[in-house]
């Protein structure tokens, strides 16, 4: 027998269904605000909404989406990002591929502008937004006899990937074509460390640009990449509209469960990107020791991969002789400098990580861990040689160990907003410092040498 519902009794069941649905909304909602709450420890309905994807602490770093192929090869220094806009507002890649709000060779408008050039990788280059964005060194440089009114001018020339000798050629460089500074940082470490482990794995030679970036170019240029690899790069290609998407629609929403939802969503989709970013470094064609006999690019090689302890020693080396170059090259101007050990999750310190920072900023089978367990003690003990040498450096590897919040965006090197401020905040204090110290009157000792009694 047929069991006939009546209008009553369909009212009655759309009735339930739509309570339930708003319950369930309701529930959704209440949970994305609880989750909102502790993510952000702020209200989600009170807090002032980001003008840009860049301002929502999304890992972003180095994906820019109108281009597939960001960078391009260049005779100097390796590599570089091709001039374009970038998302952030107010900066682009500029003329020579740095981001940043000018081009260059950057000329003093005044007197009164005080030109700041920070060097490395992409630490240093999201040090440098940073501080452009927030003002930090400028306030803290106000507390310094003769500088209190100047106007800083940061300019970047670093780039993600860069590491020593490129800091220290592209100052060359840089100087050669007539660019003023009046102070130089170099944050540094990591990059040293890891990428010229990788070098060492495909037989390149330590002090050539990172194979992961410039590999890809060259075998692209050579029309040599694998299928594998091709098909890495259509991946990516696909996946930076969808995350573009979901962006904009994370930066939009104006109820916590499309927040919560999008935000999911855009984290699953970066850590495929990234994760097809790092397939397609695997799928490359290791060159021959020639770079190939097809190849028009010459790599310094190696015969061999180095055993660990060898080559960690030469890339220690590597990084005191060109720090120690740059500090005779930039004293002989009197152009003070600064070099910042960056900090990084892999070298243990007294930082007690939440599982929440760990599940981001941990990954077991990354090729950048083993490379900075063992090196990073290298590097340390080789601080006392560079400041024999004369080198102002400053040891950042235990900044961020008090501090409560996420630090780490990624499980690389990069840093949170407030893993930024720490770190703006940590080398101004010590820049002012270290001015102060050698403040000599009637006259400014601001460069790199001696003090007299």
């Amino acid at each position: 027998m047929k069991h006939k519902f009546n209008r009553k009794q369909i009212k009655e069941v759309g009735k339930i269904i739509l309570i339930n649905l708003l319950l369930l909304g309701f529930f959704v909602e209440l949970g994305s605000l609880g989750f909102y709450l502790v993510r952000h420890n702020q209200l989600f309905y009170t807090r002032q909404r980001p003008s840009s994807i860049e301002e929502m602490g999304l890992n972003l770093e180095g994906m820019r989406m109108e281009i597939s192929i960001v960078e391009r090869l260049h005779p100097y220094f390796g590599y570089a990002p091709k001039p374009g806009p970038d998302f952030r507002p107010g900066f682009k890649y500029n003329n020579y591929g740095f981001i940043s709000p000018y081009n260059y060779p950057f000329v003093k408008t005044n007197e009164n502008q005080f030109i700041v050039g920070v060097f490395g990788g992409s630490v240093a280059s999201n040090y440098s937004i940073y501080e452009i964005q927030n003002g930090i060194l400028e306030a803290k440089l106000r507390e310094v006899p003769g500088l209190e009114n100047k106007e800083l001018i940061i300019l970047s020339f670093a780039t993600g990937g860069y590491k020593q000798p490129q800091q220290l050629l592209i100052l060359n460089y840089l100087l050669s074509v007539g660019q003023v500074f009046d102070m130089v940082i170099n944050i540094d470490g990591f990059n040293e460390l890891a990428l010229s482990s990788v070098n060492n794995e495909k037989k390149l030679e330590l002090t050539m640009p990172s194979a992961s970036h410039i590999q890809p170019l060259t075998n692209l240029a050579n029309n040599s990449l694998s299928t594998q690899a091709l098909e890495s790069i259509l991946k990516i290609k696909q996946a930076k509209p969808r995350i573009n998407q979901v962006a904009s629609n994370l930066k939009n929403c104006r109820m916590a469960s499309c927040y919560t939802i999008n935000n999911l969503a855009i984290q699953g989709l970066i850590k495929d990107y990234y994760q097809e970013v790092e397939r397609f470094q695997r799928y490359q064609q290791i060159p021959d020791h020639d770079g190939g006999e097809g190849s028009v690019f010459l790599f310094y090689t190696q015969e061999s991969v180095l055993p660990e302890e060898k080559a960690l020693a030469k890339i220690t080396d590597t990084w005191v002789r060109t720090s120690t170059v740059i500090n005779h090259i930039l004293s002989a101007k009197n152009i003070p400098y600064f070099h910042i050990l960056q900090p990084n999750q892999y070298h243990v310190t007294n930082r007690v990580f939440s599982s929440e920072e760990k599940a981001i900023a941990f990954t077991d089978n990354t090729p950048y861990r083993q490379p900075i367990v063992a090196g990073y003690p290298l590097l340390l003990n080789r601080i006392a040689d560079l400041e024999a040498a004369g080198v102002t450096i400053f040891n950042g590897v235990n900044i961020f160990d008090a501090a409560p919040e996420i630090m780490y965006i990624d499980n690389c090197c990069h840093y949170t907003p407030a893993g930024e401020h720490i770190l703006s905040s940590y080398v101004a204090e010590s820049i002012k410092n270290i001015l102060n110290q050698r403040l000599n009157p009637p006259n400014l000792n601001l460069a790199n040498e001696p003090l007299t009694d």
